[in-house]
């Protein structure tokens, strides 16, 4: 009978501590100041990453110009060991992501990755002279122009066409 007795202490023992463990994460929960706000964006300056890739690059480098200020660029980068491939994504002033993205990678392959798995429509919309293709997908739309020197552009994300055809209209190269 004594092997008995010890299971009872343990399993009391047990209910016990997991009580004062209840306990004790409830006053952290209570009394410990806690910030449910989403996290402040933050913003990156593209400026020396896009002189550095409009000298490298094999093709016109985009990038956008007289956006307003509610525009966030928040990532930039230009890998010259893949493909030339330019990267600049913003939050927009809804906060939604919108990417300009450009490479002379295969464009099947690059368009794919760049617009995470959207199909072409069909449906073109003229933009700042140029014609773009619409591409629609569950994740990411995008807006796509074949580019000069076998270079795609992509301007893509999760913001609505009104906002990427903004972003199409404002990009510039030098």
């Amino acid at each position: 009978m004594a092997g008995t007795n010890g299971k009872q202490k343990t399993a009391r023992d047990m209910i016990l501590s997991m009580g004062v463990i209840v306990l004790v994460a409830g006053f952290v929960y209570l009394f410990i100041p806690h910030d449910d706000s989403p996290p402040e964006t933050k913003v990156v300056d593209y400026r020396v990453e896009l002189l550095t890739a409009r000298r490298a690059a094999p093709y016109p480098v985009a990038a956008p110009e007289g956006l307003t200020d509610a525009w966030k660029a928040t990532s930039v980068r230009y890998k010259g060991d893949d493909f030339d491939t330019w990267h600049l994504g913003f939050h927009d002033p809804e906060g939604e992501y919108v990417a300009v993205e450009q490479s002379t990678q295969r464009r099947p392959v690059f368009l794919d990755e760049a617009t995470q798995g959207a199909e072409e429509t069909g449906k073109t919309e003229k933009i700042a002279g140029r014609t773009w293709t619409r591409w629609e997908g569950g994740r990411y739309d995008a807006l796509v122009l074949e580019g000069a020197k076998g270079s795609t552009t992509v301007v893509t994300g999760t913001a609505s066409f009104a906002q990427l055809s903004k972003m199409a209209e404002s990009l510039k190269t030098k």
